[in-house]
């Protein structure tokens, strides 16, 4: 689906404003919620004076040009328009603060799904991944056969070489890795 859990939404802007990052790709944009709710959260929360003045580079990744709307062309500094697993490789070490990738990663089989992560850890500073806990079948979904679910994930698959932690989540495994996660974790814990 072009979509995720809507009980994920507070915890991962959440994390995004407190990332305050001055770059960020969007791995598999779909309705572009995550890229809207950044540019509001990151440039005009708190500023209103500042209302569509570009201060953060917002990126994506989206492999179905059908989802793709006036909206996001707004929203979105730029979008690649391919399989994430084809454009990633080709982007720079560290090109983003933040790369956010909601309910993405179960699309992918295992393997390229790991190859992938790999991928984005190489790309950001910082990864935010959201996964469901329960990851049910789910075949092609408007007309996209990328909605396919290949792949489950837990907890454990996400602590890796950078510092990471899992934002606690009744439906979604939200996972934080990279060089503000210590920083966050901590923050969060109040």
């Amino acid at each position: 689906m072009p979509t995720s859990h809507p009980a994920q939404l507070n915890e991962i802007v959440t994390m995004i404003m407190m990332t305050r990052p001055a770059s960020m790709l969007d791995v598999g944009v779909g309705f572009g919620k995550y890229g809207f709710l950044a540019r509001e959260y990151l440039e005009i929360w708190g500023e209103e004076e500042r209302y569509a003045q570009r201060e953060v580079r917002i990126d994506g990744i989206e492999v179905f040009e059908r989802y793709l709307t006036p909206v996001h062309e707004y929203v979105y500094d730029n979008i690649y328009v391919g399989d994430a697993a084809d454009l990633l490789p080709r982007m720079d070490n560290g090109a983003y603060d933040l790369l956010v990738m909601c309910d993405v990663l179960e699309h992918f089989g295992r393997e390229q799904g790991e190859r992938v992560l790999e991928e984005c850890l190489r790309v950001s500073r910082n990864v935010l991944v959201s996964v469901p806990r329960d990851v049910t079948e789910q075949g092609a979904a408007f007309g996209n056969e990328h909605e396919r679910h290949r792949s489950s994930w837990t907890e454990t698959d996400f602590q890796g070489e950078k510092p990471s932690f899992i934002y606690p989540n009744q439906h979604s495994i939200i996972a934080y890795m990279g060089d503000d996660a210590l920083r966050l974790a901590r923050m969060l814990q109040g």
